[in-house]
Parts: C-alpha cells; structure tokens; sequence
C-alpha cells in the first residue's frame, strides 16, 4: 500500500507519496522511476517519501517549499526523527541509489555522496503535516508494471525520434544532392563552357 499526498503550495499541485512500511519502500527503491525525487531523515529510521518531477525537470527544480514539504511529512513520520529538533533531511534523484546484498530490508546507500542534497528542520510544523495529512489517500499500485510501461513508452519515444532524425538526414543528403547537381547544370551552361561548330578553327569555305 502507498500513501499519497497532494502538496499545493505550488500551482499546479505536486503529488508527494512513500510507501507504508519496508517492504513497500523496497519495492519502490527497485521499481522507481529515473524522474523520481526521494527524502529521508538523514541517519535514522523514516518514511520514504518521492516527487516524481517530469521528464524535462531536475532536482534543482523542485521549489523550495515543495521541499520544505516532503521533508516534514518524513519527519512526522520518523518514530525517533519525529520526537527530535533540528534534524537533518537528505534528498537526491532515485537513480542515485544504492542497494547492495546484505542491506536490510529498506536500507539503501548512494553511489554519488555529491548528489545528495541536505536539508535542516528546526521542528515539527504541525501546519504543513496537518494540511498534508488532510489530502491523504490510499492505493495499492503495481510498482512493477508502472515502471515497465513506463520504460516501455521511453522505448518507443526514442524510436521514434530515431526515425525522424533518419528522415531528417535523408531530407538533408537529398537537398545536398540537388544543389550539387543544380551548381553542374549551371557550371555547364556556362558560355565559356560551350562549344559550336565553328570552335574547331577552320572556317574557310575552300574545297580541296
């Protein structure tokens, strides 16, 4: 089960969602999206919370108050995190992930220290959890099958913008073409360039 959030301190309204426990943050560690934003109470137990940004968008993208956001709703959902002041929230893009055999269940690791970002929270803002936890809602994705159609559709945006770079070329190859056999024809119309009967240099009217 998954628990999502709408976060409208931005128009249009951002969706922040984590998983309900471990086993659900496993799975979303495996089957998440390279567009994904992830927070964590840096170095302790908490909620995995995503954004998931548009193709287009980086990390540096995401307003600072969408931040502010997600890093008090894991916060408010750290057991230890929840009870302290001035802890640390750490974020970076999923793809910077890390998980390796002997981790636990949940646990995960970076493979880029210098793409994690880091946020402070004082503490606990009842304001901001409470409005999120107003729009709260349930549901049980397939992280898998997400994930596959959506690698499934970039397969097939990337196809096609292969064909049209092919069409492209061939358009640009043909264009070259022609304009190289527009510069013979008029290199050969040239008068310099043409001859008559006369160009032999005999133009007697003698007989032998």
């Amino acid at each position: 089960m998954v628990f999502y959030f709408t976060t409208n301190v931005v128009s249009p309204p951002l969706t922040l969602f984590m998983g309900c426990d471990k086993y659900e943050n496993e799975d979303l560690i495996k089957w998440g999206w390279p567009e994904d934003v992830w927070f964590h109470v840096d170095k302790l137990s908490s909620a995995h919370v995503y954004l998931r940004l548009k193709p287009d968008q980086t990390i540096d993208d995401v307003p600072a108050a969408v931040i502010e956001d997600a890093a008090q709703l894991v916060k408010a959902n750290s057991i230890t995190g929840n009870k302290m002041n001035n802890i640390d929230v750490v974020y970076t893009m999923w793809e910077n992930l890390k998980k390796t055999p002997g981790m636990e269940v949940g646990q995960v690791s970076f493979h880029r220290d210098k793409d994690v970002r880091k946020i402070r929270v004082e503490k606990r803002m009842n304001e901001i959890v409470n409005r999120l936890n107003k729009t709260k809602v349930e549901a049980h994705p397939d992280f898998r099958a997400e994930r596959e159609k959506r690698d499934h559709a970039e397969r097939e945006d990337k196809k096609k913008m292969q064909r049209l770079i092919k069409e492209k070329e061939k358009e640009e190859e043909k264009r070259r073409k022609e304009e190289a056999e527009l510069r013979s024809y008029k290199s050969l119309m040239k008068s310099e360039n043409m001859s008559t009967n006369y160009d032999g240099g005999n133009d007697s009217d003698e007989f032998m």
